[in-house]
Formats: C-alpha cells, sequence, structure tokens
C-alpha cells in the first residue's frame, strides 16, 4: 500500500499559494495530488524530530563539507597570523637574516649613491676640462691663421723697429758716454739693456716652444683627418661595391625574367605551330581517308560491273545451253514427227506448250532473281551513301570542333596577350609613377642641399663678419698697447685692415669681406702691387680708357 507524507510545516516567509523550492516534476505531482482525494487514513503525521532528523540525514555531506572548509579557513588565518607576527621578530634566525640583508641594501644603496655622485662630479670635471682643451684649441687655431700669423709678423716687425730704435739710442749715448759723461748711466742702460735682451730671448724661446707645440697638434689633427677622410673613402667604396653587387643582381634577376617570358612566349608559338600542324596533319589524314574509301568504291564498282558482267554471260551462255538443248529436241522431234503417225502431232504440241510453260516460268524466275539483285544493289548503294554522308556530317562536325577549339585557343591566347599588354601597361605606368617621384625626390633633395648650401653660406659670412670683429678687436687691443709703448704701429695698421685673405686687392663686401689676390699674366705669377697713389692712373686708362667715362656695358652681364 502506497502511504504519502505530509510535509512538516513550510518556509518562513514563504505564503501559503507558494509552491515550495523543489523540482518541477514534485510540484506537478503535488498539485496532481492535491485535485485527486486524499485518504486521510492513509496520510501519516511526521514530529518536529522526525524531520529534523530527516532533513539532518539528507544535508549531513554538505554540512560536514562546509565544517572542512571552515576549519581549513580557519587554518589557513591561523598559520597567516602567525607568519604576521613572526615576521617582524629580531631574536629569530630569520629575522636576524632578514635585519642583516635590509641593513646590506641599505648600505649598498648609499654606496650606490656616493658613486653616483663622484660619477657625476667626474664627468663635470671631464667636461670642464674638455671645454678648456677646446678653448685652447681654438685658440692655438686662431693664432695659426694666416691673417693672425701676418699681425704677429707686423707686431715682431714693430717691436725690431722699436728695438732698432733703442739700439740708435744706445749708440747714440755709447758715443756720449765715450766721450767721459755719464758713464754710470751708460753703465745702467747697457745693464738693462742686457736684461732686456735676456728675458727677449728668453720670451722667443717660451714662443718657439709653444709653436712647436701648436705645430704638433695641427700634424696629429692633419693626421685624424686623413684617416677619417680615407674611412669615409672606404665605406663609400664598400656602398658602391654593395650598390653594384645589388645592381648586377637586379640586372641578372630582370634577365631570368625576360628569359622566362621569352621561353612562354616560345612555347606558346610552338604550341600554336604544333596545333596548325596537328590541324594540317588531321586534314592530310582524312584526304587520304577520303582517297582510299573513293579508291574502294570505283574497285567495288569495277567488281560488280565485272560480277554483272559475268553474270550475263553466264545466263547467256545457259540460254545458249537450253536453245541448243531446244535446238536439238526440235530436230530430234522432228524426225520422231517424221517417223510416226499423226497421233504424234498432238504430242509434239503437247511438248512444246509444256517446254514454252518452263521457258516462261524460267523467265519468271530470272526477272525475279534480277529485280531481287537490283534492289540489293540498291539497298547497298543507299548504305554507302548514307555511310558516306554520315562521314562527311562526322567530318564536318570534327572540323568545326577544330575550328571551335582554335577559336578557342585564339581567343585564349589574344585575351592572354591583353592581359600581358595590360601588364606592361600597368607596369610601365607604375615605373613612370616612380621615375616621377624619383624626380620629385631628387628635385626636393636637391632644393634641400641648396637650402642648406645657402644657410651654410651665410653662417660663413656670419662667422667671418664674427672673426673680422673679433681680430679687429684683438689688432685695436695690440695697436693701443703698442702706441702706449711708443712703438711704430704702422706694419700694424697695414696688418689689421679689413679683409681676408692677405691679398692686395679690393674688399668683396658681398662675399664676406674677402680680399683677394691678383696675379700677372707671366711666368712668373707674383702678385701685382697695390699702390694707394693715382701716379699709374694714366698707364691703366692709356689703352681702355675710365669705365666711369664710357656707355658701353664693359662685357658684363646680368
Amino acid at each position: 500500500m502506497e502511504i504519502s507524507q505530509v510535509k512538516y510545516g513550510r518556509r518562513r516567509g514563504q505564503s501559503r499559494n507558494t509552491p515550495s523550492p523543489q523540482t518541477s516534476q514534485g510540484q506537478n505531482e503535488s498539485f496532481e495530488d492535491i485535485q485527486q482525494p486524499i485518504d486521510l487514513n492513509q496520510v501519516s503525521v511526521l514530529t518536529q524530530a522526525d524531520w529534523n532528523r530527516i532533513q539532518g540525514h539528507l544535508t549531513r555531506n554538505v554540512r560536514e563539507k562546509e565544517l572542512i572548509e571552515t576549519k581549513r579557513a580557519e587554518k589557513l588565518a591561523l598559520h597567516q597570523h602567525s607568519k604576521d607576527m613572526v615576521k617582524n621578530w629580531s631574536n629569530t634566525i630569520a629575522g636576524q637574516r632578514q635585519k642583516k640583508l635590509e641593513a646590506r641594501k641599505l648600505k649598498e644603496e648609499e654606496e650606490e649613491k656616493q658613486k653616483v655622485k663622484i660619477d657625476i662630479e667626474e664627468a663635470k670635471f671631464q667636461a670642464q676640462k674638455r671645454k678648456e682643451a677646446i678653448e685652447k684649441a681654438k685658440t692655438l687655431q686662431y693664432y695659426q691663421t694666416d691673417r693672425v700669423k701676418g699681425f704677429h709678423g707686423a707686431l715682431l716687425l714693430t717691436e725690431v723697429l722699436k728695438e732698432r730704435e733703442m739700439q740708435i739710442e744706445l749708440k747714440k749715448a755709447r758715443k756720449a758716454a765715450s766721450g767721459g759723461k755719464d758713464k754710470d748711466a751708460l753703465l745702467r742702460h747697457q745693464k738693462d739693456l742686457e736684461l732686456g735682451i735676456l728675458e727677449d730671448h728668453k720670451k722667443a724661446t717660451e714662443a718657439l716652444k709653444e709653436r712647436q707645440e701648436i705645430a704638433e697638434f695641427q700634424k696629429e689633427q692633419i693626421h685624424q683627418h686623413i684617416v677619417d677622410l680615407e674611412k669615409e673613402i672606404k665605406e663609400g667604396k664598400e656602398e658602391g661595391e654593395e650598390l653594384r653587387k645589388q645592381l648586377l643582381h637586379y640586372e641578372a634577376e630582370k634577365a631570368k625574367i625576360e628569359a622566362i617570358r621569352k621561353k612562354e612566349k616560345e612555347e606558346l608559338m610552338g604550341s600554336h605551330l604544333q596545333t596548325v600542324s596537328d590541324r594540317d596533319l588531321i586534314r592530310s589524314c582524312e584526304r587520304q581517308q577520303e582517297e582510299e574509301e573513293e579508291e574502294e568504291i570505283r574497285i567495288f564498282a569495277a567488281a560488280k560491273k565485272k560480277m554483272t558482267k559475268l553474270r550475263k554471260e553466264r545466263e547467256r551462255d545457259l540460254f545458249q545451253k537450253k536453245q541448243d538443248q531446244v535446238t536439238k529436241m526440235v530436230n530430234k522431234l522432228d524426225l520422231q514427227l517424221k517417223q510416226k503417225t499423226d497421233d504424234e502431232d498432238a504430242r509434239i504440241i503437247k511438248c512444246q506448250a509444256e517446254r514454252e510453260a518452263e521457258r516462261e516460268k524460267e523467265a519468271l524466275e530470272k526477272q525475279e532473281q534480277l529485280q531481287r539483285a537490283l534492289r540489293e544493289e540498291a539497298e547497298h548503294q543507299r548504305q554507302q551513301m548514307q555511310q558516306k554522308e554520315k562521314k562527311k556530317r562526322e567530318e564536318k562536325r570534327r572540323e568545326l570542333m577544330a575550328l571551335k577549339m582554335k577559336m578557342e585557343a585564339d581567343k585564349l591566347f589574344a585575351q592572354k596577350q591583353i592581359e600581358k599588354m595590360q601588364q606592361r601597361k600597368q607596369e610601365a605606368k607604375g615605373h613612370q609613377k616612380f621615375l616621377i617621384k624619383q624626380a620629385i625626390e631628387k628635385q626636393v633633395v636637391l632644393q634641400k642641399e641648396m637650402e642648406e648650401q645657402l644657410e651654410m653660406y651665410m653662417r660663413n659670412l656670419d662667422l667671418l663678419a664674427l672673426e673680422e670683429k673679433q681680430f679687429q678687436e684683438y689688432a685695436s687691443k695690440v695697436i693701443d698697447h703698442c702706441e702706449k709703448g711708443g712703438r711704430n704701429t704702422y706694419p700694424l695698421h697695414k696688418a689689421a685692415r679689413e679683409g681676408h685673405g692677405g691679398g692686395r686687392g679690393p674688399v668683396f663686401e658681398g662675399k664676406g669681406g674677402v680680399r683677394p689676390s691678383y696675379l700677372v699674366q707671366d711666368n712668373s705669377g707674383v702678385e701685382l702691387p697695390n699702390y694707394q697713389r693715382g701716379d699709374t692712373d694714366e698707364v691703366k686708362y692709356a689703352h681702355v680708357g675710365h669705365p666711369s667715362n664710357t656707355t658701353k656695358r664693359l662685357g658684363f652681364v646680368w
């Protein structure tokens, strides 16, 4: 007997109409049970203890898993708490080791900071040394320029003139002293002169040593420049060799592509020629086959004609034999008729009638055989004509197929030629675009180079102007100092005049203030003088006249 159970109570917060959170199948079964009449005698009511026991038994695995997870989480939390507490203890081996590691790390960081500080100071010191060396090199290089060297030569000439004046004065003083006047002053002057000579000699020695050092430095610079130039030339040669190899590789690849294209053209032409030769061969075979068939037809017609002739001859022989037999019989009957009586005439007539009947029968049979032979011949001719017509249709179909295949091949060939032409056209357009782009890029690069050259030229002009300004300031200071010392400054003024180059020509303001040199047009190659007087104007303008007194263009082009 099936006993239904009533579950105890309902969940808190759940309405009476809300279904229990069981499966949909259980809900449907409950609704079906409610709809059906219930027998109260078969319903058992559970107590609270039984219900709790059943629920505990059902959820025992879940509760055990939750308890295990809770214990595991508590254990992990306790372990982590223990690690956190022990982590900062200093009286343990791990704590002491951690403390030593931290102290070592702090020490290394401090040492690294000191090293960085020392490196920074060393870098600053080296930068200052490099700056001083560069300034010294610039100064030495500036002193080695032709213009400064010329100015220093003029300064030396000034000193020589001053020394000459002093020597003249000394000579005069010595002459005066030789007369018994101012011997003490002469001795003092002579002593001062000797000390001055020694000091000048010492200065000259130091200057010579300094110039030697500068010369060694310049030689080293020249050697370094030569090494750098050789290195650049070598790199340029290597780059050129690499470009040449790439060009050769490009030419080789291009030649391979051209060879492949040529081979494809040859293969296509060969296939076309093979198709044409196959077509000619097929046509020759068909023509030969037609000739053979016509020859067979002629042979068959000749054989048939011969057979007809033989058949007619045979029929004629048979007919002749029968006629001979009939003639023989007639002769025999005639002989019998002559020998017999009149009753035999009827018998002869009867025989003749029978013989006529047999002859007619044989004639009918011959006629039927002839008609049957004619019908067979007509049927054979009709079959031959049908076969020939069928063969012609087949040949025509093959020719049409061959023509269609040829047209398709020609169409495919023309299409491929059009595609190749379009491809070549696209390649030509791409090459043209590349050339245009390359020309534009080349023009841009050329324009940029021209702008850079112009900018460099303007910077050079600025540098020349700055150098001229510095030189004039330096020359002014030296000239002022020499004038205060009572020296002849004419050589200094002449050496300090404006214009680079050291020539004797006019100053070109538009070219950075350059003063060029003009040489004579003979084998001597000496520089033309530049007299600061007008005494030679008559010789200068004797043949061509003065340029300001003419209206001609004088050969200039603007």
